[in-house]
């Protein structure tokens, strides 16, 4: 453990401690995949969950997800038909893709989160960069809300899903736009 993370842990929240809902309408899971090596296709899913448990040090935090692989959307029904399919995510077998973090570090505006990501039967250890984009009151609901930004890259081969090499790219680069809302 570095000197870095024993201070962080160590280290009172700026956020209260308790279990932050997320803010769905203003939250997003995203991704961006190359076509024939030569442009990015890029898409999200529409249906997903997330939770945050917020301790009194940066230890007792967790952040866990699912997301419906269904509810993939790329801008093309005829694509999102058979990504979905069984020569691809095969959503019929792998309904859901879900996250659990295992570790939490940082400082500041830059974080870095750890976990274990779930597409099916096969579970790989990936890694996020945080960006803590703050905390601000809602004139709407009254509460406090957080924001982060977290950006990491996948194999599609890590977890079976290396359909047509040749045509998709090995990398996905995922990227998500969470808002939580304060525990009350």
């Amino acid at each position: 453990m570095t000197s870095k993370t024993t201070t962080t842990a160590m280290t009172a929240l700026p956020l209260h401690a308790g279990h932050w809902t997320l803010d769905p309408l203003h939250s997003a899971v995203g991704f961006t995949i190359r076509h024939l090596g030569i442009s990015k296709v890029r898409g999200h899913f529409g249906r997903f969950a997330a939770d945050l448990t917020v301790g009194d040090t940066l230890d007792g935090c967790t952040v866990s997800a699912t997301v419906a692989l269904d509810s993939i959307d790329t801008g093309n029904a005829d694509r999102d038909a058979h990504v979905s399919g069984p020569d691809m995510l095969d959503v019929a077998n792998r309904p859901v893709m879900a996250f659990r973090s295992t570790r939490i570090d940082g400082a500041g505006d830059e974080w870095t989160m750890e976990g274990d990501l779930t597409i099916g039967e096969v579970t790989r250890a990936v890694a996020f960069d945080v960006e803590f984009g703050g905390v601000e009151d809602s004139i709407v609901d009254g509460r406090r809300h957080v924001g982060f930004e977290a950006k990491g890259e996948i194999r599609r081969s890590d977890f079976g899903l290396g359909f047509a090499p040749a045509i998709l790219g090995d990398s996905v680069r995922i990227q998500l736009d969470m808002q939580f809302v304060e525990p009350e």
